[in-house]
């Protein structure tokens, strides 16, 4: 369980990243600035006025709407509303998009023309027509079918309308193919990406995301689920609004597409801005939400709420072994956690004894069987704390390292950042016998001005394509390369800023040493395997190197800095190698 995911809705993680929704605020909010990306479209002499209309919606979860009230247009010059995405629309060739929107009229059945067009060439990419609209709030779907055009980013998708009337709309989607083709799902090109650091879980649904600004604005799961129309969206203390489209279910199923396990945090009480809910019965709703919660998860389909995941589309339930219980709370001035982590603790364990409970900050009332710890670090800061648990009592819980990142490079880390981690990670493996899990964050950004609001993050990408910096490969090598106990190893004579740790799958047979050396020197190393038995003559070598710690991968120049594989000479169980500078290493070796 060692490596895994991080995640929340920051840098445009979900909306504008892994979740596929290709149309920017698709629900419309409150007032002039949810209109922001939806500009008019008047073609010839047509004209239209474009407003919120606060009196009617699709539903009581979304009980306004975008107003189109086209005065003058006909076929050749229709009107209408355009949407130019998050940072560019990617079209590509031959390429099926789905789409869906809500909708009404004044006008009977007046037609909705929906269309993708480039900005540059105005050429139309794909065009449809959706007709049926009555007096009546409708969902309504369609299909755009793109043919041999080059791929591109700069498109708006438009809807016009061919004649005076008026349309009121909510909830424009569109969607391209999806991974594993799951319907309304996370992007191809990012799940790829994380797929290849073979993960182990992911820790959802995020840090302060989870939390919020205030305890109204906090991630209420029971928002987040069922049908969009029931979904009202909610601010993201990163300063845009989420469309909860990446909801609990889209969580789990995120999981299941990558078959690995939830972790998953559930709201404690406190928001951000020192809201909170002392113990006792002021904090027992959310407490009974976090139940509730793990019912929806893990519940069979009839309980109460494995039957509303079962309506929802998922009969079978979840697998779930660790419920952390709030996010940093050592922020909480109140000095309530103690308190509402012994509630949450023991009404969870009452009900559900097997599972692992993960506290946020250390606490006395109760020992938690995991404690969530996070670091920020400096380069420097992460080679001097490569060692940090060595000497870590043991006698406490188990550790979760639940956030950590070598923070330097813009957006995504550098190759000094990389080394920097990864000698950090060479800290982590020695002591799993402590640290349980581990997962860096921030996980994502879109790389375009105005989407980030930290850096660095692991993967970046824009409308297009995406990359991993060379930290994530860093998480790659590591955790592709892990085996299933630690193997005492120690360095001698050797210069500053070389790490090491060693792991060993003894069913496989297999030895792996990840080696470090981020000086500007090559250095070469005498390896002794002690008690290894025969090694097999050849051993897999996995470099990643750069010319300068400033060496990095951008959206520009994706593959600068990317992992080497070679195979090297073993001469027995002592062996010479000399390792690049500015490197880490990973040698995988066959035993008998």
């Amino acid at each position: 369980m060692l490596y895994g995911l991080m995640t929340e809705e920051i840098n445009h993680s979900y909306d504008g990243g892994i979740y596929a929704e290709l149309v920017r605020d698709r629900a419309i909010g409150r007032g002039f600035g949810s209109l922001v990306h939806w500009p008019m479209v008047a073609r010839g002499n047509s004209a239209v006025e474009v407003s919120v209309d606060e009196t009617t919606g699709p539903s009581a979860a979304l009980p306004r709407s975008m107003k189109v009230s086209v005065t003058a247009a006909t076929e050749a010059a229709p009107a209408g509303v355009e949407n130019g995405g998050y940072w560019g629309i990617a079209v590509r060739p031959r390429t099926t998009y789905s789409g869906s929107f809500w909708a009404k009229t004044d006008a009977g059945d007046v037609p909705v023309t929906v269309s993708l067009q480039n900005d540059a060439t105005g050429i139309i990419a794909a065009k449809t027509t959706v007709t049926g609209l009555s007096g009546e709030w409708k969902e309504f779907t369609y299909t755009l079918q793109t043919g041999a055009q080059p791929v591109s980013t700069n498109n708006h998708l438009i809807l016009t309308i061919p004649r005076p009337a008026t349309v009121w709309f909510n909830l424009i989607s569109l969607f391209p193919p999806t991974y594993d083709g799951r319907e309304h799902g996370n992007r191809v090109d990012i799940m790829e990406l994380l797929a290849a650091m073979h993960p182990k879980f992911l820790r959802l649904p995020g840090g302060n995301y989870l939390e919020g600004d205030h305890i109204a604005t906090r991630f209420n799961w029971k928002k987040t689920i069922g049908p969009w129309v029931d979904r009202p969206t909610h601010p993201s203390p990163w300063g845009y609004r989420s469309s909860d489209g990446m909801g609990l279910l889209e969580y789990l199923e995120w999981c299941e597409d990558l078959k690995i396990e939830p972790v998953l945090a559930v709201y404690a009480g406190y928001s951000l801005m020192q809201e909170h809910a002392d113990p006792g019965a002021a904090l027992e709703p959310y407490v009974q939400d976090a139940l509730d919660e793990i019912e929806y998860v893990t519940g069979s389909a009839d309980t109460t709420w494995g039957a509303e995941r079962a309506k929802d589309g998922h009969p079978a339930p979840f697998p779930l072994r660790y419920v952390e219980v709030g996010n940093e709370d050592w922020f909480d001035r109140s000095g309530s956690y103690d308190g509402r982590f012994a509630q949450f603790y023991h009404a969870i364990k009452d009900r559900y004894p097997s599972l692992q409970l993960i506290a946020t900050a250390p606490v006395k009332s109760v020992t938690p069987d995991v404690l969530d710890e996070h670091f920020y670090m400096s380069a420097e800061e992460s080679f001097k704390r490569s060692n940090y648990y060595d000497d870590h009592p043991r006698t406490g819980p188990k550790i979760f390292v639940g956030e950590w990142a070598t923070r330097e490079g813009d957006p995504t880390p550098n190759l000094q950042a990389a080394l920097a981690d990864a000698a950090w990670m060479t800290g982590l493996e020695r002591n799993s016998d402590l640290i349980i899990m581990a997962s860096y964050a921030p996980l994502f950004t879109n790389v375009n001005p105005g989407a980030m609001q930290w850096a660095p993050d692991l993967i970046g990408y824009d409308a297009l394509s995406s990359y991993g910096s060379p930290s994530y490969w860093a998480q790659v090598m590591f955790a592709s390369n892990l085996g299933t106990e630690i193997i005492p190893a120690k360095l001698t004579g050797t210069a500053t800023r070389i790490y090491t740790s060693v792991t060993r799958d003894e069913a496989r047979h297999r030895l792996y040493i990840k080696l470090v050396n981020a000086t500007s020197d090559p250095r070469q190393l005498t390896i002794i395997l002690t008690g290894a038995g025969k090694v097999a003559p050849q051993a897999k070598l996995t470099t990643l190197s750069g010319k300068t710690p400033n060496a990095t991968n951008s959206i520009t120049n994706p593959r600068s800095i990317i992992p080497v594989k070679d195979t090297i000479a073993v001469a027995g169980p002592r062996f010479t190698e000399t390792f690049r500078p500015y490197s880490m290493n990973v040698l995988e070796l066959s035993y008998e």
